[in-house]
């Protein structure tokens, strides 16, 4: 497997407050690697580091082979690196196609003019976009919504709606914070199959940060697990969950 991503004794403190310390993590091509913790943990802040929206206190970053220092979100997109949030940002009063449509604008090619005077070129590119965004909306079986606006969708269906407009910026890791948030189990276990669907069809490697274990041991194949910053145990999903500090970690006890 190629590695793809490598951050090595990542820290990061706000106010004199570690909330990473010397965190490290490797993602290889093609896996699928769960991001566990309880809350407060230090989940989403790794994913801030990871995405260029915080700048690591100390530690080195590589993607893709390239050392990452003060890059900006929109060029680790462009790199390859696409994200879902937490607290789902879609653009709401845009349709559900212009949302996926919209991660493929640094793909265009034709001319200002061309976009102006609407040429063949900019009809042919146009036609192109369309159809791979509808492309991507069948693999989330939502292809019959593209015309609804994005905040009349159901929840779920936002949530979907995400991963499809991440996806749009063909990543080749993908990072999910949270996708099954606010879905009910049938939804929950849908997803789930979409996850495996996009990193076998794809060979996209995905990073996930999710609270529903089921769904985390249903397609992890391995875990890392944050509390209160730092990695307290890494490796086999069934042998992880049951670390005696991963243990101590989510129930306040474990093995004496």
């Amino acid at each position: 497997m190629t590695k793809l991503m490598d951050a090595r004794n990542i820290s990061i403190e706000f106010g004199g407050l570690k909330a990473l310390n010397n965190f490290n993590m490797e993602i290889n091509s093609g896996e699928l690697v769960g991001l566990i913790g309880p809350n407060g943990a230090g989940k989403t802040t790794a994913f801030n580091v990871l995405t260029g929206i915080y700048q690591p206190s100390s530690g080195e970053y590589e993607l893709f082979g390239e050392v990452i220092k003060n890059r900006k979100p929109y060029q680790l997109v462009e790199s390859g690196l696409a994200r879902t949030f937490q607290n789902i940002r879609l653009f709401k009063h845009l349709s559900v196609l212009q949302n996926v449509r919209v991660p493929q604008n640094n793909s265009m090619t034709y001319s200002i003019g061309a976009g102006m005077f609407r040429t063949k070129n900019y009809w042919k590119e146009e036609n192109e976009y369309n159809k791979r965004a509808l492309d991507i909306l069948k693999i989330f079986e939502m292809d019959h919504l593209a015309e609804y606006e994005a905040t009349s969708l159901p929840y779920g269906e936002q949530r979907k709606l995400e991963i499809a407009r991440a996806m749009a910026s063909n990543p080749k890791i993908l990072l999910l914070d949270e996708p099954a948030a606010g879905m009910n189990p049938k939804e929950t276990e849908e997803l789930m199959k979409t996850i495996r669907f996009i990193r076998d069809e794809f060979g996209i490697a995905i990073l996930l940060i999710e609270h529903d274990m089921k769904m985390v041991l249903g397609i992890c194949e391995r875990l890392v697990v944050l509390d209160m910053g730092n990695i307290i145990a890494e490796g086999d999903p069934m042998e992880v969950v049951n670390d005696k500090n991963v243990i101590k970690a989510y129930l306040g006890t474990g093995d004496e």
